[in-house]
């Protein structure tokens, strides 16, 4: 579905398998919440004009919508409008250490892949947490990847750049996805500069790789020296791209093969409910603009549908229409344990936490809804209006 209804084109489909969205996940930092507060009381708006203009999300004119030039520089990057509304980094890796020393144990997890990663938020907020870390992001997207050089790393350190790899290439051909190169300069700079500061257990970078990250040659992720993998993700519903059992098995099995032989997880996240199979729009209200989640009608045979994400942006006066757009099988949970396990996980866990009902949430105000709703490890589970899931494969 493309701004108008139109066909999305060969290449666009390609890009929907970089990753998924998730639905309708709910911020939990305190700071952000805090200052949308502040600020939410400071403006007097007329909210029921507002919900009128954001209903109108099936026609839009020419001039009103958002150019995906970099030359509007007064617009938001998409990207950082999926971080604000979308992601909770902090959260997602909470869970993952958990499952790691619940499942593994006995060491702590350094090394962490990160498929589908987009903008590879959640791999730069893992490299914060400890200085030993290493990560390494695949995705489909070269304009994700690149903002994310652009973007998250630099705000994190200097020394991320010697210990985060990011590749570009299919999740179902990962061994010929090419490394990503860092600005030759910038990254000159900083190393000479001695602000990049590699431990014993950074990273294992070897003279060609170095070469390719200031940008000297080029690097497939075969030809690439990197750790074993204590971690593997599939985050935002990204395996839900993969619409054929027989790519879901592949992909669990390259998954398996990087992960460490002492004891790894793979850990993907999934949704479903009754909500989930119907035509279905919910927004979210932020400080500067508003999150519309848009799901089309529900095929039942093929259970695939599509999502819409959508922005309307306060101070611009604008809105920016299918700023993600994915073609998706929403898989069952069965199925993904049998994938699983055909693909030779040792054990399949499911953590899961019901979400408020649709109905009563299709207009949010501010952060703090859902807040408070954990997950919780499961064997069984009543069907509900929604629900969400982290799935623990085991090696």
């Amino acid at each position: 579905m493309g701004k108008h209804g139109k066909k999305l084109s060969q290449q666009q489909q390609q890009k929907q398998q970089r990753r998924g969205r998730r639905a309708f996940s709910y911020n939990n930092e305190e700071e952000e919440e805090q200052q949308y507060i502040e600020q939410r009381d400071s403006e007097k708006n007329d909210d029921e004009s507002q919900e009128e203009e954001e209903e109108e999300v099936e026609e839009e004119e020419e001039d009103n919508e958002i150019s995906q030039s970099p030359s509007n520089n007064d617009v938001p990057s998409k990207f950082l409008l999926y971080q604000q509304s979308v992601q909770s980094p902090k959260g997602d890796i909470s869970y993952l250490q958990k499952f790691f020393l619940m499942y593994v144990g006995g060491r702590m997890p350094l090394h962490l892949q990160e498929d589908f990663c987009g903008t590879a938020l959640l791999s730069t907020e893992w490299l914060r947490t400890d200085a030993r870390r290493t990560a390494i992001g695949l995705d489909l997207d070269i304009e994700a990847l690149k903002w994310c050089m652009e973007s998250n790393l630099k705000k994190v350190g200097a020394d991320v750049y010697s210990r985060i790899f990011l590749f570009h290439g299919n999740v179902l051909e990962p061994l010929q996805a090419t490394l990503v190169n860092f600005d030759p300069q910038d990254l000159g700079q900083r190393i000479t500069s001695g602000d990049c500061q590699n431990g014993p257990d950074a990273v294992l970078v070897n003279s060609s790789t170095q070469g390719s990250l200031l940008g000297v040659s080029h690097k497939l992720m075969k030809d690439a020296r990197l750790p074993e993998r204590d971690i593997v993700c599939a985050f935002n519903y990204s395996c839900c791209c993969l619409h054929k059992r027989q790519e879901l098995v592949l992909y669990f099995k390259y998954a398996l093969s990087i992960l460490n032989k002492r004891g790894g997880i793979f850990v993907m996240d999934l949704y479903g409910g009754t909500s989930s199979e119907c035509q279905l729009r919910m927004q979210r209200r932020f400080p500067t603009f508003t999150y519309i989640w848009e799901q089309a009608e529900f095929d039942v045979l093929q259970r695939k549908t599509r999502i819409s994400l959508h922005f309307n942006l306060q101070n611009q006066k604008k809105k920016l229409r299918h700023a993600f757009s994915y073609s998706w099988r929403l898989w069952s949970l069965p199925e993904i344990k049998d994938c699983l396990e055909e693909a030779g996980f040792r054990s399949v866990h499911f953590w899961m936490r019901s979400m408020p009902n649709s109905k009563e949430i299709r207009n949010i105000d501010g952060f703090g809804i859902g807040r408070d709703i954990k997950y919780e490890e499961v064997t069984s589970f009543q069907q509900q209006d929604s629900w969400n899931a982290y799935i623990v494969g085991v090696v």
